[in-house]
C-alpha cells in the first residue's frame, strides 16, 4: 500500500485494521463470492468495512471477521459481500454491443430468453429491454430477461427502476420519452423506466460460485461484462464451463472491453468486439482455433 506520506493521519483511524485483517477479507469475499482483491485495494476495504463495525457495534476488525467465519449471522454475509461488490454501471454501458444484440434478436424466431449475470442497478438488463423494443418497435416483445447479481442492496434499486435524471444525459431525448417518466412534486429530479419495460426484466440474486445457478436456459444471449476482471483465471473457466450448456447453439456471450476469454476457456470463441460464440471444435482443435482468432 502507498504510504498517505501523513503518519498522524494513519495511526489515527477509528479501527486496527492490520495486514492479517486484510488477508482474512481477501480470504473470505474469494470464499464467497470468488472476487480475487488486489493488495491495492486495502484503504478500499477498510473505508467500506468500517461502516460495518459501526453499524453491528463490534470495536475491532478481528472481531468482526471472527463472527464471519463462525457462521453466527448469515446477513452480515450479505451486508460484507454487499460493501465489497463494485458497481459502476450506465445505461448503454459499452454501446458497440447493443447494436450486435439488435442485429441477433432480428435474425430470430419465437420466444427469446436473455441473461443479464451482473445486473448491477439494472442500466444494463434494462438497456437490453429498451434494444429489443426498438428491434420488434414495442413495449411488449418477444423477450424475456433474467437480470441477477450477488448484491441484494443493487438488486432492490433495479426492481424498482427509479433513477437520478442526470443518468439519462447520454441518451437520446427519444429513448428517454419513450422509455422513463418524469417525476413531478417531490419527485423532481427522479426518472423511472416505464412499467412495460420493467416487466420484461426478473431480479434475482445470484452468486456466480453457487452450485446452483436454478436458471432454466437455453439463452439466446449472456451478458457477463465486468465482472471477470474480479476473478482469477481458475474461476473464470468454472463459470464458462457453466455458461456453455445454458446457451443456445447459436447464442451469443457478451463480455466487458478489458476482459479476454481466449486462454480461458475453450467453451468458446472470439466473434469480435468482445463477444463469443460456442466453440465447435472442442479440445486442442478448439484451442488452436481460439488463439488464431
Amino acid at each position: 500500500m502507498k504510504p498517505s506520506g501523513n503518519v498522524k493521519q494513519e495511526t489515527s483511524k477509528e479501527f486496527d485494521f492490520t495486514a492479517r485483517d486484510f488477508e482474512r477479507v481477501r480470504a473470505l469475499i474469494y470464499q464467497k463470492a470468488g472476487i480475487a482483491l488486489a493488495e491495492s485495494k486495502q484503504e478500499m476495504v477498510y473505508s467500506r468495512l468500517a461502516r460495518r463495525l459501526r453499524a453491528t457495534g463490534i470495536s475491532s476488525f478481528a472481531a468482526y471477521l471472527d463472527g464471519l467465519e463462525a457462521g453466527r449471522d448469515a446477513d452480515e454475509w450479505e451486508a460484507f459481500t454487499n460493501a465489497l461488490t463494485t458497481n459502476l454501471t450506465s445505461f448503454f454501458r459499452e454501446a458497440h454491443h447493443f447494436p450486435i444484440l439488435a442485429e441477433h434478436l432480428k435474425s430470430r424466431t419465437g420466444q427469446l430468453d436473455l441473461w443479464c449475470s451482473a445486473s448491477s442497478t439494472g442500466e444494463e438488463p434494462y438497456s437490453m429491454a429498451m434494444t429489443a423494443c426498438e428491434v420488434f418497435n414495442t413495449l411488449t416483445p418477444p423477450v424475456r430477461i433474467v437480470a441477477t447479481d450477488i448484491d441484494t442492496n443493487v438488486l432492490n434499486t433495479a426492481a424498482n427502476g427509479v433513477y437520478t435524471a442526470d443518468r439519462l444525459d447520454k441518451m437520446s431525448p427519444e429513448r428517454a420519452r419513450r422509455f422513463f417518466q418524469r417525476g413531478k412534486g417531490e419527485q423532481e429530479g427522479m426518472v423511472r423506466v416505464r412499467q412495460e419495460l420493467r416487466q420484461l426484466v426478473t431480479f434475482k440474486k445470484l452468486n456466480l460460485l453457487a452450485a446452483d445457478w436454478a436458471l432454466k436456459g437455453p439463452f439466446d444471449a449472456i451478458f457477463c461484462r465486468n465482472v471477470m476482471i474480479y476473478f482469477d483465471k481458475p474461476t473464470q473457466g468454472k463459470i464458462l464451463t457453466r455458461f456453455a450448456p445454458l446457451m443456445k447453439p447459436d447464442g451469443l456471450l457478451f463480455a466487458g472491453h478489458s476482459e479476454n476469454f481466449l486462454y480461458v476457456s475453450d467453451a468458446f470463441r472470439l466473434r469480435g468486439k468482445t463477444v463469443y460464440e460456442l466453440d465447435t471444435e472442442p479440445g486442442e482443435k478448439g484451442r488452436s482455433a481460439l488463439r488464431h482468432a
